[in-house]
């Protein structure tokens, strides 16, 4: 080979090599461009998805938020509505005892004459008792007859002797 064409040949070889290294270095610019874009594109969907979850977090708070309002309410109003029944069963059932007490129990003036007549009764009693009311008097006999328990150690009176002291008098 001649020296120019080795001159030649070798000129070629350095402006393929400066080539390479040119392809080189826009491959590696390429390749850093895309990087930055890469990274560029992660921010970007990281922000978006923690935008799209803060919002979906947002509504389920609201949601949330919202449904324990509407429990609270429901048991307001479920309270309110026992304290009422309880109210209403108590008025029915006082009400009741009231009316079979009116009924059952007497009146003022049955009162005041069921305790004359107790009155008229322990004075009969008290008399009664003053005159023998303690007796021990029973039925006897087939014919149930009555008599009276007498003391036999007393003595007799009338004039045939036919009175006899009855015990515990």
């Amino acid at each position: 080979m001649t020296e120019p064409a080795m001159i030649d040949e070798a000129m070629k070889i350095g402006l393929l090599m400066e080539a390479a290294q040119a392809q080189q270095r826009l491959g590696q610019e390429s390749l850093e461009r895309l990087a930055t874009h890469a990274r560029d594109l992660d921010m970007i969907v990281r922000d978006e998805i923690r935008r799209t979850v803060t919002e979906a977090l947002g509504n389920l708070a609201g949601e949330s938020r919202r449904a324990a309002e509407s429990l609270q309410r429901m048991r307001r109003a479920t309270n309110v509505r026992t304290l009422l029944w309880t109210v209403s069963i108590a008025m029915i059932c006082a009400g009741v005892a009231m009316g079979e007490a009116w009924w059952i129990l007497p009146s003022q003036s049955e009162i005041a004459a069921l305790r004359a007549r107790r009155d008229a009764l322990t004075a009969n009693i008290a008399r009664l008792r003053q005159r023998g009311g303690l007796l021990d008097v029973r039925a006897c006999g087939a014919r149930a007859r009555l008599c009276v328990r007498v003391d036999r150690n007393a003595p007799a009176y009338g004039p045939r002797a036919d009175y006899l002291i009855v015990k515990g008098y």
